[in-house]
Parts: C-alpha cells; structure tokens; sequence
C-alpha cells in the first residue's frame, strides 16, 4: 500500500473507526473509489437543483445544508461537523435533482465516495454494509430529535439542547447559521444569549 493510502485509511479510521473497525482489507476494497482532499470555507459541495452521484464525508471542518427561496432567503436544513456526510438520497434513487444546497462552513477535508460504488462494495463486504447502516441511523436520529425540537420545545429550550449536544460546532460556525438551524431570527437568539449571559 501506498504512503497516501495508508494516510487515507488512518485518516478515514481516526473518523469512522468509532462505528465500524474497518480492517486494512476492508480500506483496500472502497480505496480505488475514494478521493480525499482538501475545500476551503464557503466552498459549495453541491447546489440546489444540481443533479449529483456522490456522497461527501466529512473528514474535518463544519459544514451545512440550506434551502434558498425564490426570493434568495436562505434557511438551514442541517448543520454538520466531522463525521457527518452531505448526501442527497433523492439525487441517487429517484435521480432527481437536489432539492438543498450544500456548503463548507470552513476549510474542511472531505472524502468523496459515488454512491453506486459505496452500494456496491457495502453489498459485497460487511463491515461497509454495516457502515452504510449506521451512518443512514444517525441521520435519520438527527431528524427525529430536530423535529421533536420544534414541535415541542421553545426556542430557548433548542437553543441550550444545541450548545449541550454540539459544543465544538456552536463555537466554531456564525450566529446566524445557528439560528438558521433552530428556525429563529438573529435577533431572537441574541436575546436567548443575552437571558443566558453568554454575550
């Protein structure tokens, strides 16, 4: 194995490796099919009404999903962190095109996998199918808890399970990106920040 692949695979296990042990012959197997590289903040992963076959795993660095209305309004489907991949299931099943955008929030390394491949090995190998799993439960978790979030708690309540459940994020991308995220103004979570002393 190559210096840069063996790089990839510690790179990829020191992320991923807390869900599945992914052995060196499991690495070998998706290794052909993975690109590893560096994006900068603001850097745009896909765009609303942009047709994609890859899934983006997020190596290091914060990123997000947002919504743009007719009107330009942004509004943030989901905020993401290492660990985290930018998907667009929809794109891959029904090859539709993406109904969200997605952007680094800063300088970030991502993993590039094709989906057809990633379905492919992950059919052939275990340890891939049982990540594959996992990774879909997590998200699916997010969205039950977000949802539950909004129907059930104000926004002060969604503002503090935030900072406890996402502690590196919350101090790591804008206010206003947060707020985005809980479905409230800028001027509301700055008012939830001050009745918290944290301004």
């Amino acid at each position: 194995m190559s210096k840069s692949s063996n790089e990839n695979y510690q790179k990829w296990l020191a992320v991923y490796g807390r869900l599945v042990e992914f052995s060196l012959e499991d690495w070998l197997l998706m290794a052909p099919y993975i690109k590893i590289g560096h994006i900068t903040a603001d850097t745009m992963l896909f765009e609303q009404g942009e047709k994609i076959s890859s899934v983006y795993f997020l190596l290091d660095g914060y990123g997000r999903y947002f919504y743009l209305d007719e009107k330009g309004n942004e509004r943030n489907k989901s905020l993401l962190q290492k660990g985290g991949a930018f998907s667009c299931l929809s794109c891959y099943l029904e090859e539709q095109p993406s109904p969200f955008s997605t952007q680094a929030l800063t300088d970030s390394v991502i993993a590039e996998i094709r989906y057809a491949d990633l379905v492919t090995v992950s059919e052939k190998n275990l340890n891939w199918g049982r990540f594959v799993r996992k990774i879909y439960e997590q998200l699916v978790l997010k969205k039950e808890k977000r949802e539950a979030a909004l129907l059930q708690l104000s926004a002060k309540e969604r503002y503090l399970r935030f900072i406890t459940e996402n502690q590196a994020l919350s101090r790591s991308v804008a206010l206003r990106h947060i707020a985005m995220y809980l479905g409230i103004t800028d001027v509301s979570l700055s008012r939830i920040r001050k009745e918290l002393g944290l301004t």
